[in-house]
């Protein structure tokens, strides 16, 4: 069997990058996705992990509000529920969001566009509880 995602979307914040115990870095970040029908937005998030050199680049690349497509596979689901990662908001609410292994991280913005920050799928004032953890 065989899965492939493509993933347009802009990240939610700044990249996190840490290290295996082996010392192969890993780079984590939320991307934002965005449909718009009629009045209402739908917001859709996925937690990316990228590896290796690719890790690297993106940390050192992206920023929150930068562009990107990712292609990937989902990371296996929760075990217990056989779905997306559920948490709960500092607010109280429940949320879920998705869990991606990038194979390939393409950057869409430029870096005067990362620079601004701005970005065709996120509002400036969106709350980080909104924003998946890590």
């Amino acid at each position: 069997m065989y899965q492939k995602l493509i993933i347009v979307g802009n990240l939610g914040r700044d990249p996190e990058m840490r290290f295996t115990p082996d010392g192969n870095p890993v780079t984590s970040f939320s991307v934002a996705t965005s449909r718009r029908y009629k009045d209402t937005d739908e917001t859709t998030w996925f937690r990316i992990s990228v590896w290796g050199r690719q890790a690297e680049s993106c940390n050192q690349y992206l920023k929150k509000g930068s562009k990107v497509l990712v292609e990937g596979r989902l990371y296996p689901p929760d075990p217990q529920y056989g779905g997306p990662r559920v948490y709960q908001r500092n607010d109280g609410s429940w949320a879920s969001s998705y869990e991606v292994t990038a194979e390939t991280v393409r950057f869409l913005s430029s870096r005067s566009d990362s620079a601004g920050g701005g970005s065709d799928y996120m509002d400036d004032s969106m709350d980080d509880d909104e924003i998946p953890p890590f």
